[in-house]
């Protein structure tokens, strides 16, 4: 029990791992769009974090978007510089697992892209997604400062609104200016493309979100 307690509170940052001064490196091809996952990016593409649980099937959401330039998995909110998995699995982080997505607003505006972060899983759970329980694990949305954020928040209170008619709880989701971003290790960048079969926990609770163009059309397969 005390270890379960552990997992699901929050780190300080003095008692957090210190990690390392220097990224892991990192094969930075897209394994699907073919593109590089580092910077720089299109003059015109606009980046956000989001967490909704194991970023394996959580990156594949996004990837699959018309309008995505690139995606990439990784490790944020936290105090530990360039962790490794074992690290933020540990709970000593204090990061949560996020995919980075690189989008084209004119295409995908950010209203489309939180709809379908919303509906891909559950914002009500805390510290866990479903059977996953852990600090790392909890839902997030980390954007730039200024209108994206106050997208991201209009965009919570009007699912907050629709989940509360449905019956169903309160959004515990972690909403705030991007913190630094540190890439995961190569074998987890688009895992479910190189395992087609692996381990995918996503899945929401069946409400739509209000007010934005939740139906974000599919990169044809």
């Amino acid at each position: 029990m005390g270890l379960f307690r552990r997992k699901t509170e929050m780190i300080s940052e003095s008692d957090a791992l210190p990690g390392r001064d220097r990224p892991m490196a990192l094969d930075d091809r897209h394994h699907v769009l073919g593109r590089s996952m580092k910077p720089p990016y299109p003059a015109d593409s606009a980046e956000v974090l989001l967490g909704l649980g194991c970023f394996w099937g959580a990156e594949r959401v996004f990837w699959q978007l018309d309008g995505i330039h690139v995606t990439s998995v990784g490790y944020a909110g936290g105090y530990t510089q360039h962790p490794t998995y074992e690290e933020v699995c540990s709970g000593r982080t204090g990061h949560t697992e996020v995919v980075q997505v690189v989008y084209d607003p004119q295409r995908l505006p950010l209203d489309a892209l939180l709809a379908r972060f919303w509906e891909s899983h559950d914002p009500t759970q805390g510290m866990r997604q479903g059977n996953d329980t852990g600090t790392q694990y909890r839902s997030a949305v980390y954007t730039p400062a200024g209108q994206a954020l106050q997208i991201a928040e209009a965009s919570k209170r009007r699912y907050q609104v629709a989940l509360t008619a449905a019956g169903l709880g309160t959004i515990t989701t972690e909403i705030r200016c991007i913190p630094a971003y540190y890439y995961a290790e190569g074998y987890h960048q688009q895992y479910l493309a190189k395992n087609p079969a692996g381990y995918c926990n996503i899945g929401g609770v069946g409400v739509t979100c209000p007010g934005a163009a939740s139906g974000a059309a599919q990169v044809p397969a």
